[in-house]
């Protein structure tokens, strides 16, 4: 017969509590399957960055690249929305902004940065290799649009 304190101790050591599976991280965080969404995305960004910029680098030494979630609108119609020539739209969605360089409110120098919006990329692309293409042209687009070339030059053809 099992007592009161026998059953407290075997429940205490229990790590499956209620049937539903050990708890903690599915993978370990080495392995590409730990990685969020952001992570995968920046992680994209890089490979395509990568040949780009073999190929351009001393063209490319003042030149930042970023992500964000979404493009700021300060405007609350869309349809009064208007993009500048340094945005990538696509059906009046930004999905990447190319910002010149400038000096900040304290007066310091900024470099020209290129800030790639991974929602609206993501909502675009429909697997990982549309997501692997479309982030390439886009930014084919944008460093095309910074060096002041035709995008056929920057990729190569």
């Amino acid at each position: 017969m099992v007592t009161t304190r026998q059953a407290r101790q075997r429940t205490g050591k229990r790590r499956d509590r209620h049937g539903r599976g050990l708890r903690g991280p599915l993978y370990p965080s080495s392995v590409p399957a730990a990685r969020s969404r952001s992570q995968r995305f920046d992680a994209l960004v890089l490979d395509a960055l990568e040949p780009i910029e073999q190929r351009w680098h001393t063209e490319l030494t003042q030149l930042d690249v970023a992500v964000d979630e979404v493009p700021e609108v300060d405007v609350t119609s869309p349809e009064s929305v208007v993009w500048g020539d340094d945005m990538v739209v696509d059906s009046n969605v930004p999905l990447a902004r190319l910002v010149p360089e400038s000096t900040d409110r304290r007066g310091n120098a900024t470099r020209a940065r290129i800030v790639l919006y991974r929602r609206p990329l993501e909502a675009r692309a429909g697997n990982g290799t549309d997501m692997t293409d479309l982030i390439h042209d886009v930014l084919v687009e944008q460093i095309a649009s910074y060096l002041g070339l035709d995008p056929g030059v920057i990729d190569g053809n």
